[in-house]
């Protein structure tokens, strides 16, 4: 089971573009990224895939979103992001936590380990981003 669907790459990579092109953030990850082979782009949705299963079975196992279960999980996402996209500040990641639930695109493929992990996902987030 795959948290994202690559088969509409091109498709997002435009969009993304489109919205973002102009940002500090799209253009590190421009640059981040222009070296990335297919096996690179697999490796990172395959991560990104256990990061979601790993919020998926925290929130499964009963932790909320505040726990210290849950928080460490959304600093794995945000390091793994910063690693190998962009600078993720918090700024970021609350946005990217409120597009997880929003767009459906994103809510459907990361609810495939489970259903409410967006959700979940994203209370996490909003909750680290308090802080």
């Amino acid at each position: 089971m795959k948290a994202f669907d690559n088969s509409e790459f091109e498709s997002y990579k435009a969009e993304a573009q489109e919205r973002w092109g102009n940002t500090d953030a799209y253009k590190e990850h421009a640059e981040k990224t222009k070296n990335y082979g297919t096996d690179k782009w697999s490796s990172l949705a395959s991560d990104m895939d256990i990061i979601f299963r790993e919020f998926s079975i925290c929130m499964i196992n009963g932790f909320v979103p505040a726990s210290e279960e849950a928080q460490n999980l959304v600093k794995k996402l945000q390091s793994h992001i910063t690693e190998n996209y962009y600078k993720c500040t918090k700024e970021i990641l609350f946005g990217l936590g409120q597009m997880y639930v929003a767009d459906e695109r994103f809510k459907n493929n990361i609810d495939k380990h489970a259903d409410g992990t967006a959700a979940f996902v994203s209370e996490a987030i909003a909750c680290y981003c308090e802080k």
